[in-house]
């Protein structure tokens, strides 16, 4: 028999979170314009350690962006600045997975460089803190992730444009048990939040000299939700008539990316939140791993750059933070200086971080003593960052 009681309550909730997302839609119907960094100054790029290895990786990242960038430091054109406070005890003593004067200082900044941040699950000793990245993507209205894959000796590249702010994850901690025996979580996707995303695939594809774009959603399943985001896509496409685009189901996509008769194939994917954050994981992991890639997180005013890995805590314990590989963070420090306008620099850390992780190797980190430290790695970056022989190595590299 059907409890009257619980159905209301659960009613109740669900009213809430319609309310809280139909004032989220007019917030986007009234958004403002992208930012031009070339206007400008000084561009301030704010660093933020997070938890376990994050501190570690960062200075090490810190370190090598404010080597390519010594010019326009010097010039007071960009200035950086470290952000404290973004830690699970911090979060845990105010029960806030933003600390308010944490997210002040962020938001004094223009972009973000941030090291992984814990989040905490059932049964950890931590309280239900909302992830530090979700809320600092709504917050910010970070609602691009993009994420790139390269492998160019294979003729692997990839850039994921994944969906932000909506989806499960939007409102993944406002479900409700019904009943002991029913739990119901929401999934949220909008014209409007659809459509930015999916532009900003389009236009990416369009400025990188591009042809095809890729929609990756269960629309024959799930046909509310993912069919408004194909239907968005498919209007999209008309500003673009120079791309092509193909809508492809997740299953059989995370099947493709693994089929070498196929990978060269895809260029630039778009797709709902939760479907990219598992499909660029998987991507990740033919690279070389999560600790290869970065990770963008972008909106019109604001961007925040992060490592895709977890925060390691065994290795802090262990004593063995100084192997932790800062890769990831460096290939995200890559993203954002093309970001804020610097694509030179970003080209030339992009292809060192290749050489250096996937082709010469002339040192590996293993996080352990049996391999180099993050700093060794550091330098070993930026000496191939400044030698003037630095494309015909990676034209080399490329070649095989």
């Amino acid at each position: 028999m059907a409890d009257t009681k619980a159905i209301e309550a659960a009613k109740e909730q669900f009213g809430a979170v319609l309310a809280q997302q139909l004032e989220r839609v007019e917030r986007l119907k009234a958004e403002q314009d992208w930012v031009n960094y070339s206007d400008v100054s000084p561009i301030v790029v704010g660093m933020i350690g997070g938890d376990g290895i994050g501190p570690f990786i960062a200075a090490e990242s810190q370190r090598v962006l404010e080597f390519l960038l010594k010019d326009q430091v010097a010039s007071g054109k960009v200035e950086f600045r470290t952000i404290d406070g973004l830690t699970i005890e911090n979060r845990a003593e105010k029960l806030k997975s933003i600390p308010e004067d944490v997210l002040a200082e962020i938001k004094r900044c223009h972009v973000t460089l941030k090291g992984p941040t814990h989040t905490p699950e059932r049964g950890d000793g931590w309280p239900n803190l909302e992830s530090a990245n979700v809320s600092m993507r709504k917050e910010l209205d970070l609602f691009a992730n993009i994420r790139p894959v390269r492998i160019p000796r294979e003729g692997i590249d990839w850039t994921f444009f994944r969906e932000n702010t909506e989806d499960m994850y939007a409102v993944g901690s406002q479900g409700v048990n019904v009943t002991e025996d029913l739990g119901i979580d929401f999934r949220v996707i909008t014209s409007q939040g659809s459509e930015r995303i999916i532009d900003a695939a389009f236009a990416h594809a369009q400025r990188t000299g591009k042809d095809t774009v890729t929609v990756v959603t269960k629309a024959n399943i799930v046909k509310t939700t993912d069919g408004k985001f194909l239907d968005i896509a498919r209007e999209v496409s008309e500003r673009y008539p120079s791309i092509g685009w193909e809508g492809w189901y997740i299953d059989i996509m995370t099947a493709a990316l693994i089929n070498p008769a196929r990978q060269k194939q895809f260029q630039v994917l778009v797709l709902p939140n939760l479907y990219g954050d598992i499909l660029t994981d998987e991507a990740a992991q033919i690279q070389g791993g999560v600790g290869t890639a970065g990770s963008a997180n972008v909106g019109k005013r604001y961007g925040m750059f992060e490592a895709i890995h977890g925060s390691a805590p065994r290795m802090v314990r262990e004593g063995r933070a100084q192997y932790a590989d800062p890769s990831s963070m460096m290939r995200a420090g890559a993203m954002l200086l093309t970001h804020i306008g610097f694509e030179e620099q970003g080209d030339k850390l992009h292809k060192a971080l290749d050489i250096c992780g996937q082709y010469e190797r002339k040192i590996a980190i293993t996080g352990r003593d049996t391999g180099c430290t993050s700093q060794e790695l550091g330098e070993y970056i930026m000496t191939t960052v400044e030698d003037p022989n630095l494309d015909s190595r990676w034209d080399e590299y490329v070649k095989g």
